[in-house]
C-alpha cells in the first residue's frame, strides 16, 4: 500500500450490479485499479468520457473523509491500523435508496430519505483520523476555491482541511463533471430508467472503504474493511 500520493475514506458499492454499471458509466473501476469500456447509451448531449471526465479518476463513490497527504512521520500503515481501529466503534448505516440529483452543476446519486445516521458516521470518520491529515498547502487551500464558500465553510477548510464536513456534509456519488443545465437535464432524462432500478432499493453502507491516489491522479481502492458495532 505504498507509493500513494495521497489516501481517503470512501464508501464504494459492494460488487453488484450498481458497481458495475457506475465503474462502466464513469470508466473506470477502482476496486480492480483498470479502465472500462462505457455503456452503449444514446441521447447523450457528448461524449460519456467528456461528460464523466471530472468524476472519473475517483471512481464511483462517496466520500467521508477527502482525500490527503499524510502528516509528517506517518505512513499508510499507522493509517490502515487507525481505521481497523476505528471500525468496531462503527455501526452500519441503511439508506432507504439512492436518487439522481442535482449538487450545482453535476449529477450525482443522494440519499432519497433520511441520512443523519450517516452524517454522525461521516462525522466520526473525519474527527477520528483527522490526526493523519497534513496541513494544506497554499496550492491545495485555493483548489477548494475559499472566495465560493461561507464563512462556516471556510472555518472548516481550514481546520479539517475539507468544507463540506459535520453541519455542510451532504453525502454523494458523483456521476458527471460540471455541465450546462440542457445538457444535466438530457443527461438525468437518460440515466434515469437505467438507475432507478439499481438504486431504489435500501442501500447499506457497512464498511469504510481505504483508497489512495497514484501518480497518474487517479484512485483505487486498497481495502474494504467492515464496520462491527
Amino acid at each position: 500500500m505504498e507509493g500513494f500520493t495521497r489516501y481517503a475514506i470512501y464508501w464504494t458499492p459492494e460488487p453488484g450490479p450498481l458497481a458495475r454499471f457506475g465503474a462502466a458509466w464513469l470508466g473506470w473501476d477502482p476496486t480492480t485499479a483498470q479502465p472500462v469500456e462505457h455503456p452503449p447509451l444514446a441521447d447523450l448531449p457528448r461524449d460519456i468520457a467528456l461528460l464523466t471526465q471530472a468524476p472519473r479518476k475517483y471512481g464511483l463513490h462517496g466520500t467521508l473523509k477527502a482525500p490527503f497527504r499524510l502528516a509528517d512521520g506517518l505512513d499508510v500503515t499507522d493509517l490502515h491500523a487507525a481505521v481497523v481501529a476505528l471500525c468496531p466503534y462503527l455501526a452500519p448505516v441503511t439508506l432507504p435508496g439512492l436518487r439522481l440529483g442535482r449538487i450545482g452543476s453535476f449529477l450525482a446519486l443522494v440519499p432519497a430519505g433520511e441520512d443523519a445516521a450517516l452524517s454522525e458516521l461521516a462525522a466520526e470518520v473525519v474527527r477520528a483520523l483527522d490526526g493523519f491529515r497534513a496541513p494544506l498547502t497554499a496550492a491545495e487551500h485555493t483548489r477548494r476555491r475559499p472566495d465560493r464558500l461561507t464563512p462556516r465553510q471556510r472555518g472548516y477548510l481550514a481546520d479539517w482541511g475539507y468544507p463540506y464536513v459535520f453541519d455542510d456534509f451532504n453525502f454523494h456519488l458523483t456521476l458527471t463533471g460540471e455541465l450546462p443545465e440542457a445538457e444535466l437535464a438530457q443527461v438525468a432524462t437518460v440515466l434515469a430508467p437505467v438507475m432507478d432500478p439499481l438504486v431504489s432499493q435500501p442501500i447499506r453502507v457497512a464498511s469504510l472503504c481505504l483508497f489512495g491516489e497514484t501518480t497518474d491522479g487517479r484512485f483505487r481502492m486498497l481495502e474494504r474493511l467492515p464496520l462491527l458495532r
